[in-house]
């Protein structure tokens, strides 16, 4: 083979490597510690297994784990705009309990959580805020921090959140919008 076919193999896969990385969503989780996954092995925190729960039904998702342990909705608000990068389609706000545990109040954790979403839908990012109550189940002995069966918890309840979220969607004759059936299972 020739230099000129060298160099068009070489082209084609450059190609189809931008391709792949075009058709890529990219899903940031921020939190706290437990976003982060304290407590648990590397890759068993919630985000990294929602990425393996979203591959499995075939969505090609890179979930960025954007946790740092001790943070508060202030903190998170503070670094929102680094901690999610342009290109972000879906972020995942889990605010956590910190702001209690260190003296904040409900309102002004409620004020963050609405500020930062509203910053991220001014980037057209699509927000899931995941502020349940845990079953205490989940926790591990320090009351504080999931165990790895509560990360998994997480994940499956976000799984069907995530994907309504990818689901496009299209006007109706009224101009209504609605959203269509995902071609993804």
């Amino acid at each position: 083979m020739g230099r000129i076919g060298t160099a068009l193999i070489g082209l084609l896969i450059l190609f189809a490597g931008a391709n792949a990385q075009a058709g890529s969503i990219t899903v940031v989780a921020v939190g706290a510690s437990n976003t982060s996954g304290w407590g648990v092995a590397d890759g068993r925190a919630y985000p990294e297994q929602l990425q393996v729960l979203l591959r499995a039904k075939g969505i090609d998702a890179r979930v960025i784990n954007a946790g740092r342990p001790f943070d508060t909705t202030a903190g998170m608000l503070a670094r929102i705009d680094a901690a999610v990068p342009n290109g972000t389609r879906i972020a995942i706000l889990q605010p956590g309990g910190n702001d209690l545990r260190f003296l904040g109040s409900r309102e002004q954790r409620a004020a963050n959580i609405a500020a930062m979403a509203s910053r991220l839908r001014a980037r057209k990012i699509l927000v899931i805020v995941f502020d349940p109550e845990i079953p205490p189940q989940y926790y591990a002995f320090d009351r504080i921090h999931l165990t790895v069966e509560g990360h998994a918890w997480i994940a499956a309840s976000l799984l069907p959140q995530v994907i309504a979220a990818l689901r496009p969607v299209a006007k109706t004759p009224a101009g209504a919008l609605r959203a269509t059936p995902s071609p993804i299972h």
